[in-house]
């Protein structure tokens, strides 16, 4: 769980719940012990800065590129995407999957909402979703899985070992999402 800022608290009590080892990496040494990495929510501008006074960054690419499973939630889908738009001119981006997004797309922290969503992997019921300050899916790749849309626009989506959302999944007592990212992605 990367642990330098953002809700990452939330993300390691469900991962534990899941039965997860769940630990909280703020280091280099940390990360390269990981099988898998959770990029929490958060201000994403704040989380890069973090990640380059850290020394976060080029271990990060190194281990998006071997593909290690990694699950990035709201501003962990702004730092996973291919682009972003509305950020920082030298705004940076991972690149590990084929999406283009906007920063805060669904508006300021008062257009905050929740929204019943259907996941395809997890099933009925329909998940509660928070979104807080959310990215917006302006465009996926062809290889990229769409999970879960809200109102035609796409909110959950997988490519390979990574799997992004624009909501929170931490913030509800619903562990399946997480589940799915350890059963299916981190297993």
């Amino acid at each position: 769980m990367l642990a330098l800022q953002g809700a990452f608290a939330r993300h390691v009590e469900a991962l534990r719940r899941c039965g997860a080892d769940a630990v909280e990496v703020r280091t280099a040494e940390q990360l390269a012990r990981c099988r898998a990495l959770v990029l929490p929510g958060g201000e994403s501008t704040t989380m890069l800065k973090l990640l380059g006074t850290f020394e976060l960054v080029e271990p990060l690419r190194a281990m998006l590129a071997a593909g290690v499973p990694t699950f990035g939630t709201c501003a962990g889908m702004i730092l996973l995407a291919r682009s972003v738009s509305d950020g920082q001119p030298d705004q940076l981006s991972f690149d590990a999957i084929d999406l283009d997004v906007r920063r805060n797309g669904y508006g300021r922290q008062i257009d905050s909402f929740e929204a019943d969503l259907d996941v395809k992997v997890i099933g009925e019921p329909p998940l509660r979703a928070v979104f807080i300050r959310a990215p917006l899916v302006e465009r996926a790749g062809p290889d990229v899985d769409v999970l879960a849309e809200h109102e035609g626009i796409p909110v959950l989506c997988r490519q390979g070992p990574v799997m992004v959302s624009s909501f929170h999944p931490e913030l509800v007592d619903d562990d399946r999402l997480h589940r799915y990212f350890l059963d299916e992605l981190a297993a």
